[in-house]
């Protein structure tokens, strides 16, 4: 197949590209506006590849994307372009609206007039993937999971906007016949993530020997996926996916933060002990919580294991071990990344300081 990715320099959107190329006879080309998460570094062990192309443009460039779509034709497209960290949502969520809302418009726009003129065995074949989150189902209690018939209810501009678009997608398909795939996920980990994120952020920062900081009480609950297995899943639902269909995918491993964080110290303590013997656990610092801070997510993946034969195979402390030894075999990819972006900076307070106020 020919497939066009958006936001393939990306955390997620680079693990498919490299899965891809590595695994797969497809073609690729990727689409990005290379924001401050996005490098071609991400990129390096692929980069080379003939079946790889690399388009730098922004998803509400309407006649940009339109010359990509008439160049490239491709058989599929894999929208993972986002805005995606919560924080950030909170401090400044314009960007949110106009790269979640307003790019998922354009590129639904833009493939339906190019769809329309394809032929009538092209036009089935085609499928659109669009990549989503399990946030845009809301906060759990202690009980229940998230599945595929759970209403949205989304508690941050980040879960809205990403439900917008999720609205827009079943909307193009339901009112033009585009076939559409999306597929909601929970947290991800693994090699290349931005390290804004929880993750990589506090193997920045025990590296730095810095205060690793939890936010409130480190109770707050996720379910934690490996990106190499969500990746395969992506492609699994784009080759075996029922067009107008979600897919619900998850890891099957619920952890509380302050249990991921333990989790990597006792990794680190192991694979990078500090030089004064303490145990990295002991730099743990809790820290005033983020405004609309979501209890829990939890997701039921058991739709694309009965249906596509899909299925994680990470275990979660075979996969963090794993994660803290990428990151420490590639602490220079790390440091050029923090130190430009400056990744490891506190956001999502503003409401908080408002409210002090």
């Amino acid at each position: 197949m020919r497939i066009l990715i958006t936001g393939g320099a990306g955390f997620i959107g680079s693990a498919l590209v490299r899965h891809l190329i590595q695994a797969t006879d497809h073609r690729v080309m990727v689409v990005d506006k290379l924001t401050y998460s996005g490098s071609l570094t991400t990129l390096d062990p692929v980069i080379g590849s003939a079946r790889l192309t690399f388009q730098l443009l922004d998803i509400c460039d309407a006649p940009g994307f339109a010359r990509c779509l008439g160049v490239f034709q491709p058989d599929a497209v894999m929208h993972l372009a986002a805005e995606s960290h919560v924080d950030r949502s909170v401090d400044g969520p314009a960007a949110f609206v106009r790269t979640n809302i307003e790019g998922t418009f354009n590129l639904m726009d833009q493939i339906r007039q190019w769809w329309t003129n394809l032929d009538a065995e092209r036009a089935a074949s085609f499928r659109f993937l669009h990549v989503s989150t399990d946030e845009v189902f809301g906060s759990l209690g202690a009980e229940g999971v998230f599945t595929e018939d759970t209403p949205y209810a989304p508690r941050s501009p980040y879960s809205a906007s990403k439900a917008a678009s999720d609205h827009l997608v079943q909307a193009w398909h339901h009112t033009f016949g585009i076939p559409v795939l999306t597929t909601n996920c929970s947290n991800n980990y693994g090699p290349y993530q931005f390290p804004e994120k929880l993750v990589p952020l506090m193997i920045t920062r025990a590296l730095g020997q810095q205060p690793l900081p939890v936010y409130g009480s480190g109770d707050n609950i996720r379910d934690w996926l490996h990106v190499e297995d969500h990746v395969r899943g992506l492609l699994t639902v784009l080759e075996r996916g029922i067009p107008g269909e979600r897919y619900v995918l998850g890891g099957r491993c619920e952890r509380r933060n302050i249990d991921v964080v333990e989790n990597l110290c006792a990794a680190l303590d192991r694979l990078a002990p500090r030089s004064d013997g303490s145990r990295h656990a002991d730099a743990i610092a809790f820290v005033t919580d983020r405004p609309g801070h979501d209890a829990r997510y939890a997701v039921d993946c058991s739709r694309a294991e009965r249906e596509l034969g899909w299925r994680p195979r990470w275990q979660f402390d075979a996969g963090m071990e794993a994660t803290v030894s990428w990151y420490l075999e590639n602490a220079h990819w790390l440091r050029s990344i923090e130190g430009a972006r400056h990744a490891s900076q506190r956001l999502g307070l503003a409401s908080t300081r408002r409210q002090a106020s």
